[in-house]
């Protein structure tokens, strides 16, 4: 499948754009799942301000996408209309130690490289980030947490732009955090995050960062073609504990399957497509649904339109 090609009128709207804009661009190898159709238009920003000209300049009625690793994320089939924004590069990238015990990092930047930052800083209370798939945009959007740790626990402010192209800085009370989830405008394009650290002993801190790698090649199907966590944990239940009650481990649709190492996990056993991923999803949510009474919603983002 292919979009009409939108690259030109954009440039037309946007001359001085300085970023790389592709048409039809093929979005499986940017993904973890390795599936899912093109984006109508890839477009990677030179760095914030390009970023802003952009998106200032985009007609309202072009839908924006924002992807960063591809890792906790489906593409439909069919891709994705309008503009997909992936942030990448050394604008986007870097990680710069401030005063007070601060780490500033750009929302490319993997969470595990703001673990080893802060480890390297001899910085305590960012560990958590090496268990966690993904980058810091997705962190802010999600307030991801893994073993004992959150966003919200470390997030002093965020900045980013607005799909009016105006750049703006949320502070911590203004993301909002609540579990897997924040209340920041869904249009807002982090670029930047600052997270307060405390003094630590490096030596502990690196002892954490194996403890927490060791329990996830231990528990986590990581070396399989997956997205991550799938399904938030219900109030009062683990996700994993009742889609194992449900009778789904191992359950498989097409090429898509339930982990049998954590059946909270999907995972391409290959030649998987986005619908036998999101499907295998919604099967699973209702046997759950059927076995327990408790609905599991999902923390996978699903982006795009079916074949």
């Amino acid at each position: 499948m292919s979009f009409p090609d939108l690259s030109a009128d954009i440039l037309a709207a946007a001359p001085e754009l300085r970023g790389r804009l592709l048409a039809n661009q093929a979005m499986a190898g940017l993904t973890w799942f390795r599936v899912g159709g093109p984006a109508q238009v890839l477009f990677t920003p030179a760095d914030e301000d390009d970023l802003a000209y952009l998106l200032g300049k985009l007609p309202v009625e072009i839908p924006v996408t924002v992807v960063g690793l591809g890792s906790n994320l489906i593409v439909r089939d069919g891709g994705i209309p309008g503009v997909v924004i992936r942030l990448a590069g050394k604008a986007f990238g870097e990680i710069v130690r401030e005063d007070g015990d601060r780490l500033r990092a750009g929302t490319a930047v993997p969470d595990v490289k703001v673990a080893r930052a802060a480890a390297d800083a001899s910085l305590d209370g960012l560990a958590f980030y090496r268990g966690i798939p993904g980058c810091i945009g997705g962190a802010l959007r999600m307030n991801a947490g893994a073993h004992g740790g959150e966003t919200t626990d470390v997030l002093v402010e965020a900045r980013g732009v607005t799909r009016a192209g105006e750049i703006a800085t949320f502070s911590h009370a203004q993301m909002g955090f609540t579990y897997r989830n924040s209340i920041a405008p869904a249009d807002m394009i982090f670029t930047s995050a600052l997270f307060q650290g405390r003094p630590g002993d490096q030596a502990e801190i690196l002892a954490e960062m194996d403890r927490v790698t060791s329990a996830r090649e231990a528990a986590q199907p990581i070396k399989e073609r997956t997205g991550g966590s799938t399904f938030k944990n219900p109030e009062g239940g683990k996700a994993w504990q009742l889609i194992d009650a449900a009778g789904c481990r191992g359950l498989r649709i097409g090429g898509a399957q339930v982990s049998e190492m954590h059946c909270n996990f999907l995972i391409n056993t290959g030649g998987a497509t986005a619908a036998d991923i999101e499907g295998l999803g919604e099967e699973v949510r209702r046997r759950v649904k059927d076995n327990s009474g408790y609905e599991l919603h999902w923390e996978i983002k699903r982006f795009g339109v079916a074949a």
